[in-house]
């Protein structure tokens, strides 16, 4: 390869907030090309302005949206990376008193919307030869606890998925990694799942340095960046304090 095709260019979703906000900046910080993907347009506009990214604002979950996203990346030069970010939970709830809406929507966003931009986006890293994809999934695709059945059972499936890829398309030199996270202190995440901030900040409360989306954008970046012969299958990355999903270390106040 000449090194002119090696000039590195991006898809990042889930790019207006907390890890996919900060793989953008970690990835332009290299001097990679980075289009900027969320549904949120004022928060893409700034982080653009921030950062030099180009700003696509798209539901991934909606097909038109990501013909759109495909077209206008396709005019733009095109990729060799593609990194799922977009994803979350809704709710906490057992399974006895499961909400179908919320089930619904954590599938739409972290399974059918993964499938359909990595369905959109793998001619052109095939075509290109040297193609990766990064899904973000989480501890929770690893391993089950009570009260997460729908978030386990999205990121589960995205899990499997992400292996299936790595299967598939081994024969086109796609390179294929996963970054599990465990517990990450973002902006949005607890809020998000749980619709409150008191039991949002309890998710966090006497937990010594949890994880942060920087943290986690970093492992990103190293994983993408390394020569592409490298493979990080699979990367679970926590902090310390959590040695496991059901073992968590709080400090008392």
């Amino acid at each position: 390869m000449t090194e002119e095709k090696r000039t590195k260019a991006a898809v990042v979703t889930g790019a207006s907030t907390g890890i996919g906000e900060a793989t953008v900046r970690a990835l332009r910080a290299e001097g990679w090309t980075v289009f900027a993907v969320a549904r949120r347009a004022d928060r893409l506009a700034a982080l653009a302005e921030a950062t030099g990214a180009t700003a696509v604002p798209a539901d991934i979950a909606d097909d038109d949206d990501v013909d759109r996203l495909l077209a206008e990346v396709t005019k733009a030069g095109g990729i060799d990376t593609l990194i799922n970010i977009a994803g979350g939970a809704r709710g906490a709830d057992r399974i006895a008193e499961a909400k179908t809406e919320d089930w619904e929507w954590m599938f739409d966003v972290n399974v059918l919307g993964t499938m359909k931009l990595t369905r959109a986006f793998l001619p052109m890293l095939r075509a290109n030869g040297e193609g990766t994809v990064l899904n973000l999934t989480s501890t929770a695709g690893l391993a089950a606890y009570e009260g997460g059945a729908g978030y386990n059972a999205a990121k589960f499936a995205q899990h499997a998925m992400t292996g299936a890829l790595r299967l598939e398309e081994v024969e086109n030199n796609v390179r294929v990694i996963e970054v599990a996270p465990g517990l990450v202190h973002t902006e949005e995440f607890a809020l998000n799942r749980l619709g409150d901030q008191e039991a949002a900040g309890k998710v966090y409360q006497g937990v010594e340095k949890p994880l942060t989306a920087d943290d986690v954008a970093d492992v990103v970046r190293y994983a993408v960046t390394a020569p592409h012969h490298v493979n990080l299958d699979q990367i679970v990355i926590r902090p310390v304090a959590q040695a496991a999903n059901y073992k968590l270390i709080r400090k008392q106040a």
